[in-house]
């Protein structure tokens, strides 16, 4: 992602990303008369108080509120977040974590020895020590305009967390983010379907395969998630 677009390409790049595994193909998207910032009430379960106003903050400029919809924390992605670190993934239950440990080319994927919680619990620590080294203050506590430059800096790879490479834990908190505002909402994110609404994903439906080939034909039943939800 090129963090020098400005704040609605990055939702348009992130709606392209997003209807790609659709399958349904949309016409149109309508703005929504208004955006929705709330907070979605959860009390952390891995996160101190700190790493949790940083993941709000982190998490709103990477999908931030507009017109199309609402931002990543209207849509419960840190609630996603902090409930994928207790279970299998978060502790990297699921990954060979066994030395030896070395810098390799990116076609070998991971090759650090943190799980992902540990991922963050590093990363937060490192970007709220650069932050409050270089301005002052935490994370959370800084301008949208200069949280955007920290985490444009961090995905470039122009800053180091003591062991932790910033643009690693970059990668981290973006795949993340994606997956908690397209997962569907047992996980925690995509409140009240809105991001599945947004890009007209019809969702847990059973049988949509008679859709798939009609482009641009809007899907005629509403999107439902695993639980029975519906938009």
């Amino acid at each position: 992602m090129n963090r020098s677009h400005a704040l609605p390409s990055r939702r348009t790049f992130m709606q392209a990303i997003a209807a790609t595994t659709a399958l349904v193909a949309m016409p149109h998207v309508a703005p929504r008369a208004a955006a929705d910032t709330a907070v979605v009430p959860h009390a952390p379960v891995f996160f101190d108080a700190a790493e949790w106003k940083f993941l709000n903050a982190a998490c709103a400029r990477l999908i931030p509120h507009d017109v199309l919809g609402p931002d990543a924390v209207a849509l419960g992605v840190p609630r996603f977040i902090d409930l994928q670190m207790d279970t299998p993934y978060g502790r990297g239950e699921m990954w060979y974590m066994h030395a030896p440990f070395v810098e390799g080319p990116p076609n070998l994927g991971y090759q650090l020895p943190y799980p992902p919680r540990e991922v963050y619990r590093r990363g937060i620590a490192g970007a709220n020590a650069w932050c409050l080294h270089n301005d002052g203050a935490d994370f959370a506590a800084l301008s949208p305009e200069r949280q955007d430059e920290v985490l444009a800096m961090m995905e470039r790879g122009e800053m180091m967390f003591a062991d932790l490479p910033a643009a690693q834990f970059f990668e981290q908190l973006l795949s993340n983010t994606m997956e908690g505002a397209f997962a569907d909402p047992i996980h925690g994110g995509n409140v009240g379907l809105r991001s599945w609404t947004m890009i007209g994903f019809p969702g847990a439906r059973a049988d949509f395969m008679d859709w798939v080939d009609q482009y641009g034909v809007r899907y005629p039943l509403g999107t439902v998630s695993i639980s029975g939800e519906t938009a």
